[in-house]
């Protein structure tokens, strides 16, 4: 574990590559290397064949396995082992001609669709849509007879009929990303649009894009199966399809020739369903998910914590009161994750406690653990994260595993999270989002759940509480939204209420009706109110004590006032000077620009 102080900014979850990950995951690594088997075996077929897979020995019709032929004989007398080999190479070849064509069609398409918008969209949509519409069998069957059942032909048009698979994939991905503040940049610095589309578009969809090409190449092996099986296709040609269909015509006197190829085709279509699935669960996280194994490494560095360059050690921090006595105690809580250097510690044994009826601010710079601090118990820690303690308790009781801390969230415990906006579900009403957890939770009725929802949206200075519930989050503004948090926080009258960075997006003026919200609710609940924030304008209007914290440790701690009358550590000096609450503000900086054009003037008048 290292000795030297951690930098403000950490990531502490490791990245590793799409291709290390994958390797992680057995199931996906086995149907990889099925797949890989069959690619292979599609390779080498000319060499691993023992005969020409057209090659008629009338003695071989309908033969057992066994006699130099592992698979048997087919009812034209041809060696089926040799025929599936063979088989794979025209089905892998017809795969991948799909999925070319789907890609070159679908992916541009739905870049310049989202991109654009407008017109653009409107026509590659309705596009996209006529070809799902179209019976895509019966427009191959046509296709089929018209070429003289060109089988590169065939394949291309089965890729068309999967292009819009691709395009509603890309083009979602492109509405999401072109919106975002780093494509305006780009517009503002001067990059063309061709140059965005390559770079910023195009590498935003790479990932889902591998994931359906996994999918469309299992659906188009199928499809292409079904076709041959119909008789589509040069009978020179061998292909599963046809060996199912001369399987299928002799299914009651032999039924082994129907069982080789179709075992072929379900295990390589299954590999690629296994290895899109797996794809699917890497893409969606791009971060390592952490094994039990190394939680368990964590968690035995974290139980011997060693000083750190400074020789701090143990436990920072301490308690002003009784642990029966306390809504929130912890004692000597160590939080660390896995990194590729050993375990990275960002909480080194904090100490803190709240009364009921006590208002405690966490306050730091960015990365001094705070925010770590309070997910910890609220069982919120990102992937990776491991808390260590001597002992949580809230409400009096000892919650030292995070399963019992978590029966308590909605009940005992309430949060009030930064970024309103982003933690209301966009998809569901306010109302509906206010009511389920009262019916879920606390097991009340449809009626008296709307009930309480009205009461605390009342209670939050919403004065018409129905227009509320009635109204997407993207209907209300921030400080409503703010305001519909902290009802669901305080709708199940918790004994602690954590809020973290509670008015970090909002206005000046919001944020001071914010916080002053909040104090009324904390102290006609008679919760414990910890709140976290990096500003001590804000501990100074709403905190009755404070902790100080830098690089994962409490500094100092103690009342308010005194932390600003006399603060111990240059750190606390430090932050109290950089909220800038001594600067004049506009009435004083008027009244002394007053006085300095008074005085100009008279100076000019004794001047004459």
């Amino acid at each position: 574990m290292t000795a030297a102080p951690f930098p403000a900014t950490l990531a502490p979850v490791k990245r590793i590559s799409l291709r290390r990950r994958y390797f992680r995951r057995p199931i996906g690594v086995f149907a990889l290397v099925v797949f890989a088997i069959v690619v292979l075996a599609a390779v080498f077929a000319p060499w691993l064949a023992p005969y020409d897979p057209n090659h008629v020995d009338f003695a071989l019709t309908h033969a057992e396995p066994g006699n130099g032929h592992l698979l048997g004989g087919d009812s034209a007398g041809r060696d089926i082992f040799s025929r599936l080999l063979y088989g794979a190479r025209t089905t892998l070849y017809g795969g991948l001609i799909t999925c070319v064509t789907g890609i070159v069609l679908g992916v541009p398409t739905g870049v310049v669709a989202g991109y654009f918008g407008g017109a653009t969209d409107r026509i590659c949509s309705w596009i996209s849509d006529a070809l799902q519409s179209v019976p895509g069998m019966i427009v191959l069957l046509v296709v089929a007879a018209g070429t003289g059942q060109d089988f590169t032909v065939l394949m291309i048009a089965l890729g068309v009929f999967l292009a819009p698979g691709y395009y509603r994939i890309t083009r979602a991905r492109a509405l999401t990303v072109c919106k975002e503040p780093y494509i305006d940049a780009a517009r503002v610095a001067g990059v063309g649009t061709l140059r965005i589309l390559r770079t910023h578009l195009l590498r935003a969809v790479y990932a889902p894009i591998i994931v359906q090409t996994a999918l469309t190449a299992g659906l188009a092996i199928g499809m292409q199966a079904g076709l041959q099986f119909l008789g589509i296709g040069s009978a020179s040609t061998p292909s599963w399809g046809q060996t199912m269909n001369d399987g299928f015509l002799n299914m009651l006197t032999y039924p082994l020739i129907l069982l080789w190829p179709s075992i072929a085709l379900g295990v390589t279509i299954a590999a690629l369903a296994f290895i899109g699935s797996t794809l699917a669960d890497l893409v969606s996280v791009r971060a390592e998910q952490p094994t039990r194994r190394g939680r368990a490494r964590v968690r035995e560095a974290l139980a011997a914590p060693s000083p750190d360059a400074l020789g701090n050690g143990g436990a920072s921090g301490g308690h002003e009161h009784a642990a029966a006595d306390c809504a929130l105690r912890i004692e000597n809580l160590r939080v660390g994750y896995a990194t590729d250097k050993g375990v990275k510690e960002v909480v080194r044994g904090v100490s803190l406690d709240a009364a009921p009826g006590e208002v405690l601010g966490i306050v730091g710079e960015s990365g001094s653990g705070k925010t770590q601090t309070v997910f910890s118990v609220l069982d919120l820690l990102p992937a990776g994260g491991t808390a260590v303690a001597d002992g949580i308790w809230v409400g009096g009781r000892e919650v030292g595993k995070s399963g019992e801390r978590a029966k308590l969230l909605g009940r005992e415990i309430g949060y009030v999270p930064q970024e309103p906006m982003t933690n209301l579900d966009p998809c569901y009403l306010i109302g509906h989002q206010l009511v389920e957890p009262l019916r879920r939770v606390h097991g009340l009725d449809k009626a008296a759940a709307q009930e309480r929802a009205r009461e605390v949206l009342l209670q939050v200075g919403l004065t018409d509480p129905d227009r509320v519930m009635a109204s997407y989050p993207h209907q209300i503004s921030g400080g409503m939204a703010q305001r519909v948090l902290i009802a669901g926080a305080v709708a199940g009258r918790p004994s602690l209420l954590v809020a973290d960075e509670p008015t970090t997006a909002l206005d000046v003026t919001v944020q001071a009706e914010v916080l002053e919200l909040l104090r009324e609710l904390q102290a006609e609940y008679g919760m414990a109110l910890v709140i976290v924030t990096h500003n001590f304008g804000v501990v100074a209007d709403i905190c009755d004590r404070v902790v100080v914290m830098k690089d994962g440790r409490i500094v100092e701690t103690g009342p308010v006032e005194r932390i600003f009358r006399a603060p111990e550590d240059p750190y606390t000096a430090e932050l109290i000077s950089a909220s800038l609450d001594d600067t004049e503000g506009r009435d004083e900086l008027d009244e002394a620009w007053e006085q300095r054009g008074l005085a100009h003037a008279t100076g000019e008048e004794a001047g004459r």
